[in-house]
Parts: structure tokens; sequence; C-alpha cells
């Protein structure tokens, strides 16, 4: 979509359970403000899911979220320990999964790897939502050797193919190197590379690289500035993806987009509900802000997605940390009210800062 001023959007805000809501919160203020300088607005309406969704409607994903959804421009969500997130995803048919592992300069020092290592790191796992081990036939049961359990790892060829063909375009896009991470020695009827080298006729100026999955875990903590894009099922998207957050120093720095075929999607941070920190207003929004900055990128509001990127790294050039980034030295620890504050002044300073050049430069030419 192209930016338009003046454009109205409408989303739905799901806060969820434990620090949901108040990444949720934060996140919603930065929009706003960016918003309002971009001169568009965001018009927010409150869903349910989770637990919070059962006690009030009887329900993990209550038919009112449903129509709220419906119609809506995005759905920004926080977290919820158990129910409603499957069935949202499949309701919806969020299948493309994008999940950005992008280094900042000054967190260099917080990765669990040498800075050379991941200096300049920008890494885009592209995970299947809708299918596979999840949504397959699952239960409990019983034989003669005792009790047991299942769960089935089903794709159909074209769900393969779909999500192919996102994470070839989005290579195209990006530096033109795809690794498909796949364990076929072992589940041989899903063919993940056969299908997605078919798929890549169509994309000769990408690189395909199929790659068993343990081997790709293994190299994204070895050499991960070899990857570009990765593409995976839903589980090994799963497990793939949170290790970017021992990258780049805490999953609370990353955010994600789950999108349909329509451009609809559900924008969240990829980390849960961390019930041990909840309700004490130390949590990290940046990953949630990450999301909706996803958010207004696929809207097209590239500037606003921009601003907000720039106050971010600046904040944290600064030396301004939250808990789980582990402040040291002459770093500064701050809370979620704080650190939203700082970047709030960062985007307004940085939008007066734009104004001032663009005045002087006019000036220059009179």
């Amino acid at each position: 979509m192209r930016s338009l001023s003046n454009q109205s959007y409408r989303i739905v805000a799901i806060p969820g359970e434990g620090i949901g809501p108040e990444v949720v919160e934060a996140s919603l203020k930065v929009l706003q403000q960016v918003a309002q300088l971009e001169k568009f607005t965001v018009q927010v309406n409150y869903g349910w899911l989770g637990k919070t969704a059962l006690e009030k409607f009887g329900s993990y994903f209550p038919q009112t979220t449903i129509e709220l959804c419906n119609g809506s421009n995005g759905i920004v969500f926080g977290a919820v320990s158990q129910g409603g997130l499957l069935e949202l995803r499949k309701h919806y048919d969020f299948f493309c999964n994008l999940r950005p592992i992008r280094i900042v300069d000054s967190l260099v020092h917080k990765s669990s790897l040498r800075p050379e290592k991941i200096k300049g790191l920008d890494i885009l796992v592209i995970r299947e939502l809708v299918s596979g081990i999840y949504f397959g036939s699952a239960a409990r049961g019983s034989d003669e050797k005792g009790t047991y359990g299942y769960h089935t790892m089903l794709y159909y060829d074209h769900e393969i193919r779909r999500i192919a063909r996102q994470a070839l375009q989005k290579a195209q896009q990006r530096r033109g190197k795809l690794t498909v991470a796949h364990k076929e020695n072992a589940l041989p009827n899903l063919p993940w590379t056969r299908l997605v080298q078919e798929e890549a006729t169509a994309f000769p100026d990408v690189v395909v690289e199929p790659m068993l999955v343990d081997n790709l875990a293994m190299q994204m903590v070895m050499n991960p500035q070899r990857f570009d894009v990765i593409l995976a099922s839903n589980l090994f998207g799963d497990i793939l993806s949170d290790i970017g957050g021992a990258l780049v120093g805490s999953l609370g720095l990353l955010g994600s987009a789950s999108l349909n075929a329509d451009g609809f999607g559900l924008y969240e941070a990829i980390h849960g509900t961390a019930p041990d920190i909840a309700g004490k207003g130390i949590a990290n929004p940046l990953g949630t802000i990450g999301a909706c900055v996803l958010m207004l990128e696929q809207w097209g509001e590239k500037r606003a997605a921009q601003r907000i990127m720039a106050a971010q790294d600046r904040v944290l050039a600064q030396g301004y940390r939250t808990a789980d980034l582990s402040p040291q030295g002459e770093e500064i620890l701050v809370n979620t009210e704080q650190l939203i504050q700082l970047l709030l002044e960062e985007i307004y300073n940085l939008y007066n800062l734009q104004n001032l050049e663009i005045e002087v430069l006019h000036e220059s030419y009179q």
C-alpha cells in the first residue's frame, strides 16, 4: 500500500496476558505519535484472546474479537499462555510469518557471540504458520504397550509452494539468497527442497541453499552473517527464530508480522507472557514496537517506520537499557515507561531536526 496524507487506519489491540498489556500499551503510544507527525490517524479497538477471553466470554477466541478484527487494517497482539492464538492464526490464514533478526550497533556486545561474528547482522526468518505439526492430527491414547501421545506433521504441497513464493520474493528484494530448512533425511515425505527449487525457477536471481535444520541451527550460532532469508516450517521456524534472541541480545528485541494472502496481518513480539516480570513495569517493549514498525511498512507508511527505528537506535546508542539487556558499566537501567518517554522525545527531536534542515535548505535556494 502507498502512503497517503490524512489516511485513516483501524487496528485491533489484543493485550492478552502477562506482560502483553504492558508492551501493547507502550507500543500504541509510539504508534500514535508517529501517526500524528505523519498526518494519518490510527483508531484502536480492543479485543480479547486467551484466558482473559475465556473468563469474559467463555471462549479462548470469541466471536466478539472476530467481529472487531474483520475489516480492520491490522491486529497488534501482546501474548497469551494458552488457547486462542492458533485459532486466530488459522481463522485469518496468517500463513506467512516474518521474523527479522537485526543487530543494533550499540548492542553488539550484548550478543552471545563475539562482535565480529554478528556485526551488521540482518536475517529474515520466514516461518510457515498455519500448518505442520501444530495443526496436524494429535491425541493421547493407550494400548498394550502403555499410554502414548502423537502429533502429526502434515503439509500439503501447495502450502509449501505458497510460503516458498513469499520467501523467494523477499530474498529477491534483499540480498538474493534463500536458505531452506529441512530434515529430509528423516522426513522424506516432506519434500521442501524439491518444491522450493521448482518455485525458484521463476526467481533466477535468487540462490537457493537447502540445509538440514540441525546444521542450520549450528551455523546460526557459528557464522550467522552468512544468512539472508531463512525459510522454515512451523516447528523449525519457531525454534530457529528464537536463536535470534541470543544473537541480538534479547528475545525482547524481536518483533514479527504474520500475513495472509490479502496482506492483512497480525503483529506481535516473539516472546511469551513472561509471568515472572508481569505487572512490574520492567518489560522490554521494543519487540512489540518492532512489530508495529512491520505493520507501518505493510501499510506503506515508510517514513513513520523509519522515524521509530531511528529513534530506537539513538536511544539505545545513548546507553539506555531495560532489565533484559543486563545494564553494565555506564549503561542506564530504565523501566518500560521511561524507555517509551525517551523514544517519544527522540522521535519528536528528530522530527524537529528534519524540519530545521529542510528550512535551511529552502533558505539556501532563496
